[in-house]
């Protein structure tokens, strides 16, 4: 049955004792974390000993599942350079998420813009791109094998997986069996698709669904501001409806909003989820 989730960056708290416990007071049931929780780096130069492993025991001591981990980079940055650094820190979240007892790390497929990596370039359509992406990604799915670990990735407009049949593609490119997806319902839309809405939500479930291990809940209003999930005008009950007709029974992860709007947040992922 799927379950409600939070990121733990909604909370201000850089210890998991304070985010577990605010997780567990607001009503959620899991967590997508982020190192940064714990007082580290997102993607950290080095991990000191037992800080991860002992947020695992704290987690699980509080009734806190770890849904996923974030282990976000710009995979398809131009810079050849900058992504060879990466690599080293992006290992150190793999050992983290190991340690934490987290079964998936959650990654960004990248931008060729390179002050953003979550905004759109005129390149992102490129072979150059595409093959810079799956010689950056082969390597992280080799790592991650190495510790049992599957990685997700997410359609998202401004990236260079931007829409579910992109994301279908490069799977089938791929053919990795620890390679996912994350799907996101308010970034599977781009302005002018509101109307049509469940529609594409339906075409991204059909392709995606087998291979989707989480789900997030963001909304927006009108204007495209992020807003708390039940609040804006993503259709977020059909999409939960359709995921859960494909067989989804993860995470349902709400982000972008306050942490004043955290509990109210809780409520509405709960409904979905029932």
């Amino acid at each position: 049955m799927m379950y409600p989730a939070i990121f733990s960056r909604t909370y201000a708290g850089k210890s998991a004792g304070e985010v577990f416990t605010a997780v567990k007071r607001d009503g959620y049931a899991g967590v997508q974390m982020n190192l940064s929780s714990l007082g580290l780096e997102s993607l950290p130069a080095s991990l000191p000993e037992g800080v991860a492993e002992q947020a695992g025991i704290l987690a699980r001591a509080t009734g806190v599942r770890i849904s996923a981990l974030s282990g976000t980079y710009n995979m398809a940055h131009p810079d050849a350079g900058y992504r060879a650094a990466m690599r080293p820190k992006f290992k150190n979240v793999l050992i983290a998420a190991k340690a934490l007892g987290a079964p998936i790390v959650s990654l960004c497929t990248g931008s060729r813009n390179t002050e953003n990596m979550w905004e759109a370039h005129e390149d992102n359509t490129s072979s150059e791109a595409w093959q810079d992406l799956r010689a950056e990604m082969e390597q992280a799915l080799t790592m991650a094998a190495s510790l049992g670990l599957v990685l997700a990735i997410e359609p998202e407009p401004g990236n260079i997986i931007r829409d579910a049949p992109t994301a279908d593609r490069f799977l089938a490119e791929m053919r990795a069996p620890n390679l996912k997806i994350i799907l996101d319902a308010a970034n599977l839309l781009v302005p002018g698709e509101l109307q049509n809405q469940r529609e594409v939500m339906k075409r991204a479930v059909d392709l995606l669904g087998p291979e989707t291990v989480l789900a997030h809940a963001k909304d927006f209003d009108g204007d495209g501001k992020v807003v708390a999930p039940g609040t804006g005008v993503v259709d977020l009950v059909f999409f939960a409806q359709t995921l859960k007709k494909s067989g989804y029974d993860g995470a349902l992860i709400g982000h972008g909003f306050a942490e004043q709007d955290a509990k109210a947040s809780a409520q509405v992922l709960a409904q979905l989820c029932a």
